[in-house]
């Protein structure tokens, strides 16, 4: 449905637009294809996360799951259905899983937390920001950038766990930090057969 509705928009856009080459041409349509996508997963995600009576946390967690995704990209499935699930598990589980557990405050929580900072750091100089084929990332200024800025958010993102006196919220701010780092690993895009654009066109760089 989603592809159906991307082509008759591209067809148009090519009928006013003869100058656009191919590659603004898929560039345009992948950013169609963002916007018809997104806003009806948007919209679930949040009515959802309402009628379990957890959208403060939800909002909390989107936020500090986007504000580092945004930067060091992550895996795309390929279907919309797909990708709604994967990211409302996604979300909402940081949530559930958040308030669940109880990570003791000290030590334990401190060295699980360094753990964690020293993971995200190590796959973000491997792999952030981790593209797509279809929109690969290949200038290596932006790459630089995309990856300083995700260290500095990872960074925050971590103090604040030590320092809140929120549980649910700290908890939220390891998990996210380590289930968004997993999506930008080489391995989760093997596991579901997707591949990095900037690996792809420039056998890495």
């Amino acid at each position: 449905m989603v592809d159906k509705i991307c082509d008759k928009l591209m067809d148009r856009v090519k009928a006013k637009m003869p100058e656009v080459d191919e590659e603004r041409a898929e560039v345009i349509r992948y950013g169609f294809e963002l916007i018809i996508g997104e806003v009806p997963k948007l919209l679930f995600m949040f009515l959802l996360a309402a009628i379990l009576g957890k959208f403060k946390y939800f909002l909390i967690s989107v936020l500090i799951i986007c504000s580092y995704r945004i930067p060091s990209g992550g895996v795309h499935l390929k279907t919309h259905i797909g990708c709604t699930i994967a990211t409302t598990s996604m979300y909402l589980g940081n949530v559930y899983i958040s308030e669940i557990i109880t990570i003791p405050d000290g030590i334990i929580k401190s060295i699980l937390t360094v753990f964690v900072w020293i993971f995200a750091v190590w796959m973000i100089v491997l792999y952030a920001p981790a593209d797509t084929d279809t929109v690969p990332i290949l200038v290596k200024k932006d790459r630089k950038r995309k990856k300083i800025i995700s260290i500095i958010i990872v960074s925050i993102i971590l103090t604040t766990s030590i320092v809140t006196n929120n549980r649910v919220i700290s908890n939220m701010c390891i998990i996210g930090t380590f289930v968004q780092t997993v999506t930008i690993t080489k391995f989760i895009y093997k596991i579901f057969r997707v591949k990095l654009g900037y690996l792809e066109y420039t056998n890495g760089l």
